[in-house]
């Protein structure tokens, strides 16, 4: 029985999504819970699993394409379910009538002419003569036929495959095509990108759902279409091989048949492949791919990899890609032009890489955490000098490619800047900051984070204090845990503590929430910090996850910040940006000794708050109460 696979409820408010890429073609088997496909909202990224075991018998929402909540995906059913094509058993049954009616017919002249010496009226061609014509034409035919019918025949049903856009996120309705990394004619793997896609909160690549050839290219770059909408269609890539391998044999016996000239003609095309027409197809795509991804070495380095498993006559041309692209065969599994491209730039060793993305796929995520694992390998023997070190490394890096170049500004850094601007037009924000002694948390920490990590898994870092400390305070003080409508004359006052963290990822700035972040303990947030945020860096997080946030806090001192002043998240009424903890020469209180001078672990805390519904005493309160707690240092760890 087949079981219909539709799109589930991706979080709050979220109404609709984009399919960024189908992870299995129609015809494969799938596991229960196994991932089919990659929905985005404009809040997250997240795969769609199977609810059965079986065989995906049909796709109904094409990559790209934006359905609504509880849409119609696919169809997952028993192989046996999906109909067979009966166009081949109809054929037969044909012939045998026509075979039967030529004999009738050619007994039938034979006899009049017998009779009379002649041929029927009007007929002056014997049958058999014809029966004889018709099997000369018949491979003639045949192999028109087949060039012909490749384009059917690419899709598993008959056409192409379209790839349509994929719902992308919360409440993401649209997308807009940044670049196509492909071109028409390009043959394309499963699951290899097609083309980059933009919404308003993430940039994703679109893969292609078959193996095949890009037939057509429906949208053009900088082009925004909804989600739902046609981007390209993809032809079955092993209907192609089967269609272009059949004629050639037929046309062999035809070139024996022919003077000399004619294999000749043949071996041309072989050694002039980007002039010749069925073959060459496959040999131009790499030159034509080159321009469209702005990469000239690896798309042909690419495209020549996946050659020798369609026919042995491009082996030669594989062998001479084949050291470029050893970063792809050497793993077993493809490796995107864009990764090559960052590996390169960042230094890294494709080889030693074990990809998180489908089928062991190395990504993007997989790449930069390598390159930032070697540099945090590299600066482990100067980390008590961050600042000194700081002006070698500037001065040993290479030149950023990016150096003399304009080129458009990403989709998802267009709405963190339209947002961050309208947060100032709409918000009277002001910045408080003041001085903290964290030293005895420093000595918790010294003590306990060994212990802690073995337990819990996880760094003990000074992030989950900061969180504590503000949770609790905002309990007390719920005009900073609020939403401020101006318009319509209301306050909300939040019964529960939804911290967004800031991000840093590849692409720009994003919040992930820790909800009812005040029930939480010191370990609790450790685990949900680290989880939210590492899944979050590789593109694992849910829409969820990304919205409904009362409070947020961005950790200035991740990038050895003093102190800031961040911009409001709105529509929430603060911020807290805690800096990086330093040792300083401070004047302290001493029971015994008076005051006297003393090394002790200070940090900033800058609360960015709007003046509309805060104001400053009820900021400086909040700051004090989370002071007190910090320098208290009462935390269960």
């Amino acid at each position: 029985m087949s079981t219909p696979v539709n799109l589930p409820a991706l979080g709050e408010s979220v109404t609709e999504g984009t399919i960024t890429r189908w992870l299995k073609s129609v015809g494969d088997a799938v596991e229960v819970d196994e991932p089919l496909l990659e929905v985005s909202t404009d809040k997250v990224d997240t795969e769609i699993p199977s609810p059965v075991a079986g065989t995906l018998l049909e796709i109904k929402a094409e990559e790209d394409e934006t359905v609504e909540v509880g849409a119609e995906l696919c169809v997952v059913g028993d192989e046996g379910e999906g109909g067979g094509d009966e166009s081949g058993a109809a054929e037969p049954e044909a012939q045998p009538k026509d075979e039967a009616e030529s004999e009738k017919k050619a007994a039938q002249e034979e006899e009049h002419a017998a009779e009379t010496g002649e041929l029927p009226d009007g007929d002056e061609t014997p049958e058999s003569e014809k029966d004889d014509a018709r099997a000369e034409d018949e491979p003639a035919a045949e192999q028109a036929a087949s060039d012909d019918e490749p384009a059917p025949k690419k899709s598993s049903g008959g056409g192409g495959t379209p790839v349509t856009l994929p719902a992308l996120g919360e409440s993401v309705t649209e997308g807009t095509v940044t670049r196509w990394l492909k071109s028409v004619g390009d043959e394309v793997a499963v699951d290899e990108p097609l083309l980059e896609v933009s919404t308003d909160k993430v940039d994703t690549e679109i893969p292609s759902p078959v193996a095949g050839t890009l037939q057509s290219i429906s949208v053009e770059e900088d082009e925004t279409v909804e989600v739902g909408a046609e981007l390209c269609v993809v032809g079955d890539g092993s209907a192609a091989s089967d269609s272009d391998d059949e004629p050639e044999p037929e046309k062999e016996p035809e070139a024996e048949k022919e003077p000399e000239p004619e294999p000749e003609a043949q071996k041309e095309p072989e050694q002039e492949e980007p002039a010749a027409e069925p073959e060459p197809e496959k040999r131009e795509d790499p030159v034509k791919a080159e321009p469209a991804a702005e990469e000239t070495p690896a798309p042909t380095k690419q495209d020549k990899q996946e050659q020798p498993s369609g026919g042995s006559s491009s082996g030669a041309q594989s062998s001479g890609g084949s050291s470029g692209g050893q970063s792809s065969s050497e793993g077993g599994t493809y490796v995107t032009p864009l990764v090559r491209k960052m590996a390169a730039e960042h230094g890294v060793d494709l080889s030693s890489i074990t990809g998180t993305g489908v089928g062991g796929r190395i990504r993007k995520q997989d790449v930069l955490a390598a390159a930032e694992s070697a540099k945090q390998a590299s600066a482990a023997p100067a980390a008590e000098e961050p600042a000194a070190e700081s002006a070698p490394a500037a001065s040993e890096s290479t030149p950023s490619p990016l150096r003399g170049k304009t080129e458009k500004v990403s989709r998802l850094r267009k709405v963190i800047a339209t947002r961050m601007r309208e947060s100032l037009q709409t918000s009277a924000q002001l910045t408080q900051v003041v001085e903290v002694d964290v030293t005895n948390i420093a000595r918790l920490r010294d003590k306990e984070k060994a212990d802690f990590l073995a337990r819990e898994g996880v760094k003990l870092s000074y992030l989950p204090f900061f969180a504590k400390a503000a949770v609790d305070a905002l309990k007390s003080h719920p005009a900073l845990n609020a939403t401020f409508d101006l318009e319509a004359g209301e306050v909300t006052y939040h019964d529960s503590e939804n911290v967004a963290f800031a991000v840093d990822t590849e692409k720009g700035l994003l919040t992930p929430v820790v909800k009812d972040a005040g029930d939480l303990s010191i370990a609790g947030l450790a685990k949900k910090i680290a989880d939210v945020a590492q899944r979050t860096r590789t593109n694992k997080i849910g829409p969820d996850d990304l919205s409904g946030g009362t409070f947020t806090i961005t950790n200035l001192g991740s990038v050895g910040a003093l102190w800031d002043t961040p911009i409001i998240n709105k529509p929430q009424v603060a911020i807290l940006g805690p800096g990086t903890v330093v040792k300083r020469a401070v004047v302290i209180d001493d029971p015994n000794l008076g005051e006297t001078i003393a090394v002790r672990h200070m940090v900033y805390l800058a609360l960015t708050y709007d003046h509309q519904l805060v104001d400053g005493a009820d900021a400086g309160r909040f700051l004090q109460d989370v002071k007190g707690r910090l320098e208290a240092a009462k935390f269960d760890v």
